[in-house]
Formats: C-alpha cells, sequence, structure tokens
C-alpha cells in the first residue's frame, strides 16, 4: 500500500506515522508514505496557493494550478484511488475503510481555509470522504483518519491480524468491554466468566456484551445490525 497525501503541511502526516504502530508498520513496508507540497507548485514566487473568492465572501479559496500540478507529479500505479478530505463526501465508516483497503494506493488531497476551487474537483474527480459532520480547519486529521484506519487492514500492521478482526464495528457492533491485571482494583472485579477458560462461553459472553452495549450506546446501529440478520 501506498500514501500519498498532498498537504500544505507534511510534517503534520509524517509525524503521526513516526511514532508507535504507525512508525513499526512504516519501517516493515506494510505501507509507504510519501507527501507533496503544492506550495513547491505554485508559479508564484511568494509560494502563495489560496486567494479570494469570486463572487465576494469571507475566506480563502485552494487555487487550482498549484493542486493539479502537484497532482500531477504524482506517480500512479495500478489500483489506486484519489481521495478528497471534505465534509461534503461520503461518510468514513468500516465498509468504505475495508473498500480502501483493497487498492495499492491511496492518493488524498487535503484542503484548507474555505475549501478548494471547484475546478479541482471537476479535472481531478476524486472520490469525497468525510469523517463527520462537522468542519475542521484542514484535511491532515481526516487524511491520518483514512491513514489509520486502512493500515489495520493490512497484514503486518498489528502484532495479529485478529485484533482488527475483534475490533468495534467489525461484525456491525461495538466493541465487547476489555480487562486486564489487576482481578480487583478498588472492588471492580474482572467478570468471572473470563477466568474460567472456557472459550465458548467467553465468546458467548463478549458477544451478549456486544449486542448489549450498541443497543444502549447506538441505538441507531444496533438496529442497522437487525436489518442485516
Amino acid at each position: 500500500m501506498i500514501f500519498d497525501v498532498l498537504t500544505l503541511f507534511p510534517e503534520v502526516i509524517e509525524n503521526y506515522c513516526n511514532i508507535s504502530i504507525m512508525k513499526r508498520a512504516k519501517d516493515s513496508k506494510v505501507f509507504e508514505l510519501r507527501t507533496t507540497n503544492p506550495r513547491d507548485y505554485t508559479l508564484d514566487k511568494h509560494k502563495k496557493v489560496d486567494d479570494t473568492p469570486y463572487g465576494g465572501g469571507a475566506g480563502m479559496v485552494l487555487m487550482p494550478q498549484p493542486y493539479i500540478d502537484a497532482y500531477e507529479s504524482v506517480e500512479k500505479i495500478d489500483n489506486s484511488i484519489t481521495v478528497m478530505l471534505s465534509p461534503q463526501g461520503q461518510p468514513l465508516d468500516e465498509n468504505l475503510v475495508c473498500e480502501l483497503s483493497n487498492y495499492n494506493q491511496i492518493i488524498m488531497l487535503c484542503g484548507h481555509y474555505e475549501g478548494f476551487d471547484e475546478r479541482i474537483r471537476e479535472i481531478i474527480k476524486p472520490k469525497e470522504i468525510s469523517i463527520g459532520d462537522f468542519v475542521l480547519t484542514g484535511g491532515e486529521l481526516p487524511a491520518l483518519c483514512v491513514i489509520d484506519a486502512v493500515s489495520r487492514k493490512l497484514e503486518g500492521t498489528l502484532g495479529k491480524i485478529e485484533s482488527a478482526h475483534d475490533d468495534s464495528f467489525s461484525n456491525g457492533l461495538l466493541e465487547y468491554p476489555q480487562y486486564t491485571k489487576p482481578r480487583d482494583f478498588r472492588g471492580y472485579k474482572v467478570p468471572e466468566i473470563l477466568l474460567n477458560g472456557n472459550h465458548k462461553e467467553i465468546d458467548k459472553f463478549r458477544y451478549e456484551q456486544q449486542i448489549e452495549r450498541t443497543k444502549s450506546r447506538r441505538p441507531e446501529l444496533y438496529e442497522k445490525f437487525l436489518n442485516r440478520q
């Protein structure tokens, strides 16, 4: 997997991918990270990448030339997809993460200010993805969400690939509660069923906990789960 990120702040992307699990996965060649800064492709001597919007209005709009030229400089490989991080996009969920993990390359465009000149969309024709119904100051955090979520689906990122299979949403439900040592902490005890070694009973208990937790905390998710049964 290759993650190509077009961003005005490459250090944000690179720094996150240089710690903990992400660093180990990158160092182990599970994925390759490449960043491209549109400022390096602007024709303006001041490295300007934005300007005021036609028709008036507050804020600044990202200009097409630096972004199109930066995008066209990225080496594309077979089975590649281009993504624009945008509040107007398809919500990022488990199904979309699994879909993205089947590509060999994900190219991501990170916006800023009042967003992209519409011609960037018209020329590149990216798949637009949103991480929620709210607005951030830039697309770097959403891009990192995509990188982190997708990389967990790649063999070699986690110690055991089964760790991803047990995550919340992997079967349409929230994850069951987890416990570790000590068995008793301030009077709060680990459920006895997790200590008896009977894996069939443990699996049943955990599944029941998933059902109950999803039903109480995310009723809309629980309804979707029921409708798929």
